[in-house]
């Protein structure tokens, strides 16, 4: 399981577990799961130079990628998705 701890743009913190799971891909924060729901469906970059894919539940990938993009993402530990990463991102 993916754990990932972030911080929201007004300054609230959370710590969440990437489940995996189609009913629910996060646990651990009301408002983190709230957003990780909200993009269900749409697509989005996994990293700064793409490429694109949906976000569904069961995908941990794309869950991560969400709160990359509307988050802060401190710190991540478990068994992360690899990806590059650019400087400043």
């Amino acid at each position: 399981m993916l754990t990932v701890t972030g911080a929201f743009d007004d300054g609230a913190t959370y710590t969440v577990q990437i489940t995996g799971r189609t009913d629910r891909p996060v646990i651990g924060s009301y408002r983190a799961s709230a957003l990780v729901e909200l993009h269900l469906g749409e697509t989005i970059d996994l990293s700064p130079t793409g490429p694109m894919k949906a976000v569904i539940g069961e995908d941990k990938e794309s869950v991560l990628a969400v709160l990359r993009h509307y988050t802060t993402a401190i710190e991540e530990s478990g068994s992360a998705p690899s990806q590059a990463r650019l400087p400043g991102s």
